[in-house]
């Protein structure tokens, strides 16, 4: 089991993650690119939260194809456009949270002030650690 690390020595997180996740004996690693609101058909919906729906759709796709699963999660890292913060930003997190099913990870958040497409708003990468032996 992957175990979040959250010293009593340090303040909070600032949201629900953890500092550090700590990973024991992985038998495989998964690091994905980054992930935009594209569906299968080529679509990118509007806003932030509907693009952050569709990017853990396909992420958990990319874990199924793994053989994983969102319990191997050990970091997310998520990039949103800057003028699109205020865009749903929320509702991309909670998305974010659903996906983990309260499982805390290490995960960072950063604003950038555009992605390769005008349409895409957010991005997220994440590492994932299978304990399974292989």
């Amino acid at each position: 089991m992957h175990q979040p690390i959250m010293p009593d020595s340090m303040p909070r997180p600032a949201a629900r993650y953890a500092h550090a996740t700590l990973v024991t004996n992985p038998a495989r690693w998964l690091h994905t690119a980054g992930q935009v609101g594209i569906d299968s058909d080529g679509n990118v919906p509007d806003g932030v939260a509907a693009q952050a729906k569709v990017i853990w759709h396909n992420i958990a796709a990319l874990l199924a194809a793994a053989d994983m699963s969102a319990d191997d999660i050990v970091s997310i890292t998520t990039y949103v456009v800057a003028s699109a913060m205020e865009d749903g930003l929320a509702e991309a997190m909670a998305e974010r949270d659903t996906f983990m099913s309260g499982r805390l990870v290490a995960s960072t958040l950063l604003t950038v002030p555009a992605l390769v497409r005008p349409e895409w708003l957010i991005e997220i990468v994440v590492v994932a650690a299978d304990q399974k032996a292989a």
